[in-house]
């Protein structure tokens, strides 16, 4: 038998032999103070029984191991099993089972991952997408289903509403928009009337770049743009909000305490942006026509009473409809997208920004998607 021992004992004892497996035993201090004496003393018996695989280490006599030993033990372990044999460490106390299991896995050289193809990568990279994308629709559904049973206790208790809330976030997100959302209706519909004048004119048909300006501004242009406005001003604002209240922890104080979120932060912020937007998009059709016909009258020469005239015949309320009928879905949409994200948003600022940005890309994606929805439907009904 081999003593390793982690004290200077002077002892020199034989080898020993238990039932073909090589016995060492180990005894003393195994700890950092032993730096030295160990290191030596392991490097040693690995050069002696390198090519002996089946080794028992006994660690019965050990009095005190840290995380020093217990690396050094586990190198002595390893040492020894590049014979191909499995050296076992027995009679170990359990107090110190932690240290071992930690140094186990310490500098482990990672097994290399087989190469997939090409179209393996492709699949698991749209796999991934898919169960996202799977993952966000199943988000939106359970948030719209949480929405609509905050409205039914709304209605069915009126004095639950919280109609100072309501209307903060309605200041916010409609009457400090309107400059905003006007001037960028206003230049749209000049840059279409003047795009409009500049090719129409080659054929002789400027008159109707009134037509033009009209349709789009009343049933696109008003509540596309304003619907896009909306979701990179206030749906970001939203998820940013929820999301710094995620963080802080004032979600879950909420729940502790029996308030549902749903009804405190989410319904007023929801019902402020269907109730403001619809009114936003009227303000920006009307902003986009004035825009349109100021750039007639300065750009090709039309007068206001020709511009005004042509527009009461190229239009109808129809037209004014669409738009209005659309907004409040897009505004419903912004809202429940950019409170799924901000309840999502983890302990981390870099979670708040990704979050944040995730919020406006996905409003503004289903916001043009829900557009041409609308737009193959009123197609098919006439309108």
């Amino acid at each position: 038998m081999t003593e390793l021992t982690g004290v200077s004992s002077g002892l020199l004892l034989d080898n020993g032999d238990r039932g073909g497996r090589l016995a060492l035993s180990a005894g003393g201090a195994w700890t950092a103070e032993r730096a030295g004496e160990l290191e030596r003393l392991i490097e040693r018996v690995i050069a002696r029984h390198r090519r002996v695989g089946n080794v028992d280490i006994d660690m019965g006599a050990v009095e005190r191991l840290d995380t020093f030993g217990a690396w050094l033990l586990e190198r002595l372990r390893r040492g020894l099993a590049e014979a191909g044999g499995e050296p076992r460490i027995i009679g170990l106390s359990e107090h110190y089972s932690g240290l071992l299991t930690q140094a186990s896995g310490l500098n482990r050289v990672g097994t290399a991952v087989p190469r997939r193809s090409a179209l393996a990568a492709a699949l698991a990279v749209l796999g991934r997408a898919v169960s996202r994308m799977a993952a966000d629709v199943v988000a939106v559904l359970a948030m719209t289903g949480a929405l609509a049973a905050a409205t039914g206790r709304v209605v069915a208790h009126p004095a639950s509403f919280r109609l100072t809330s309501t209307v903060n976030q309605m200041e916010r997100v409609g009457w400090r928009a309107v400059p905003v959302v006007a001037l960028i209706t206003f230049l749209i519909g000049g840059i279409l009337a003047q795009q409009g004048l500049f090719h129409f004119r080659q054929f002789g048909a400027d008159l109707y770049v009134v037509d033009m300006v009209g349709i789009l501004g009343l049933r696109e242009v008003g509540v596309l743009m304003v619907a896009i406005m909306v979701a990179g001003r206030s749906g970001s604002s939203y998820t940013a909000e929820l999301g710094s209240m995620k963080m802080r922890e004032e979600i879950d104080a909420l729940r502790t305490m029996g308030i549902d979120p749903v009804d405190v932060l989410v319904l007023p912020r929801v019902l402020a942006l269907v109730l403001t937007v619809p009114c936003l998009t009227f303000l920006g059709a009307m902003a986009a026509l004035y825009g349109g016909g100021l750039m007639a009258w300065l750009y090709g020469g039309m007068s206001p009473e020709a511009f005004l005239s042509r527009l009461q015949e190229a239009i109808s309320l129809d037209d004014l409809a669409v738009g209005l009928i659309k907004a409040p879905f897009m505004a419903l949409v912004i809202g429940v997208i950019a409170s799924v994200q901000g309840l999502a948003v983890e302990g981390s600022a870099e979670s708040l920004g990704r979050k944040t940005t995730e919020s406006v890309v996905k409003s503004i994606f289903l916001v043009i998607l829900l557009d041409g929805l609308f737009a193959m439907f009123f197609a098919s009904i006439g309108m």
